[in-house]
């Protein structure tokens, strides 16, 4: 059986609604016309189904339609935005402002600019995830030209005092930029009300297809930004290539799905949210990540304490959950927008963010609520304090959760000092397990004082662990040698 989708912050399945729509696009005549080709009907329908698209996607945000630049998606929106603005007021000044907990969207052309002898600011949130619109104000400059604040972090769902930011850069005449990938399929959007200057938006977040997006740019921005490629004028010069019309009117179709239900949505993701944290009540050792009220709807981000986070996630596989955000999840690293927020690393490393959808039902949070206790019962079951039954033991520990191994061996020797018995206890990762239990089944009937002729370089090869499992297998390492010692010791 598919495991239950959980992971709607990552992405969102296409509407059927959307999907019928760019079928019906490519499989007849208004997906066979260039729009940009108005010599004929084919190119003109094409154009007039685009603006009808433009329109519905402004409406989602409360922009007007000719404001509305479409892109590949919200990443190219918030390289559109930061680096198009940057060429285009270099001269004015070289300071920009954002926060720690952005999106790698904007952190990374942020990253670049400050390459090429930009000077950023860099802010912290609070514990609870915010930026204070006061820190903001103290952190800007005459030579700032761009602040960037996410609407909603893609990872805990914190959701920011945009309007009050906003309120502090334009009383410096400075440009904001908010990045609301998250927050357009969740929340109530008027760019008017909340004072930005430039808003990104993705269609693959609130029910439409993946590879398109747009970037909202206000009147008193539209002067003073560059574009990143030339090549047509398409996209009011701004964006060249020929428009996807089939993604396009996709994405027009979710934008007018989510102003029809987005309150119904709402209300039915976060009862799903608030039935799976009901059935963790009480499991200890829990820490949410999100705001107690100034969150997204439906997204739960949490902390587990006593678990190592690559045992848990393997632990999960009835469901698809993310250890955070989806485009660092190859990396293994534990999170930085969690650390920022001052999570220790090892609760950082065992977080799981799990996120509802429209197609989510009451059993689904029961049975992901239910399963995700299980797991984290037996895998603290499996670090239990206490030795094991008998006497005789000696026992090793080395490392910790913060170093992804937290290892204790348990030795007993025979007569002859001979290894008789190998357990361990342990909070760390399968890959290591494995090792663990190979070596449970090897060690027994060697000798104490050479139990072993290989060692964790060895063990990394014979399970086919990558290098950077080494240095918790060196942990496994002394944790052995210390248990064997203290078994041998009168």
């Amino acid at each position: 059986m598919k495991p239950i989708f959980l992971d709607h912050a990552s992405t969102t399945p296409i509407d059927p609604a959307v999907a019928e729509v760019m079928s019906e696009v490519l499989r007849g005549e208004l997906g066979l016309g260039n729009p940009s080709s108005s010599t004929h009907a084919y190119g003109r329908d094409a154009a007039a189904a685009i603006e009808a698209a433009r329109a519905d996607v402004a409406a989602l945000i409360g922009a007007r339609v000719d404001e509305i630049v479409f892109t590949s998606g919200a990443t190219e929106s918030d390289n559109l935005a930061l680096l198009g603005v940057a060429r285009g007021r270099a001269d004015r000044g070289r300071h920009l402002v954002t926060a720690r907990t952005e999106h790698k969207a904007v952190l990374d052309p942020v990253k670049q600019l400050e390459k090429r002898g930009w000077q950023v600011s860099w802010l912290t949130p609070d514990r609870d995830g915010r930026i204070d619109p006061a820190a903001v104000d103290a952190a800007l400059r005459p030579d700032t030209q761009l602040v960037s604040i996410m609407h909603a972090n893609n990872e805990t769902g914190v959701v920011q005092d945009i309007a009050a930011i906003a309120a502090t850069c334009r009383a410096r005449d400075i440009f904001l930029h908010c990045d609301a990938a998250q927050s357009a399929g969740r929340l109530s959007i008027n760019v008017d009300s909340i004072g930005v200057d430039l808003l990104s938006i993705s269609a693959h977040k609130l029910y439409g297809p993946k590879g398109i997006g747009a970037l909202w740019v206000s009147p008193r921005v539209r002067p003073w930004i560059e574009p990143l490629m030339w090549g047509g004028g398409h996209e009011r010069g701004l964006r060249p290539g020929t428009l996807a019309t089939h993604q396009i009117i996709g994405f027009g179709r979710a934008a007018s799905r989510v102003r029809e239900q987005r309150e119904s949505d709402a209300r039915h993701v976060e009862a799903l949210a608030s039935r799976f944290r009901s059935g963790l009540a009480d499991l200890e050792g829990l820490r949410w990540n999100d705001h107690p009220v100034h969150r997204l709807p439906g997204l739960v981000s949490l902390s587990i304490e006593g678990v190592e986070g690559e045992s848990l996630m393997a632990a999960l596989p009835a469901i698809a959950v993310s250890s955070g955000a989806a485009c660092d999840s190859a990396t293994g690293e534990p999170s930085y927008v969690l650390r920022a927020q001052g999570v220790p690393t090892e609760l950082a490393q065992s977080t799981l963010r799990v996120a509802f959808g429209r197609f989510n039902t009451d059993d689904d949070a029961t049975r992901a609520a239910a399963l995700l206790r299980e797991s984290v019962v037996m895998l603290r079951a499996r670090d239990a304090p206490g030795s094991p039954t008998g006497e005789g033991w000696g026992m090793g520990e080395a490392g910790s959760l913060r170093e992804g191994a937290r290892i204790r061996c348990f030795v007993r020797l025979d007569a002859a000092q001979r290894i008789s018995a190998v357990e361990f206890r342990a909070a760390t990762c399968p890959g290591v397990w494995a090792v663990l239990d190979g070596l449970r089944r090897e060690l027994v009937g060697r000798p104490a004082v050479a139990p072993t002729v290989d060692g964790p370089r060895d063990w990394a090869h014979r399970f086919n662990l990558p290098t950077e499992k080494l240095g918790r297998l060196f942990r496994v390492e002394e944790a052995l040698g210390a248990a064997i010692k203290a078994a041998g010791e009168p």
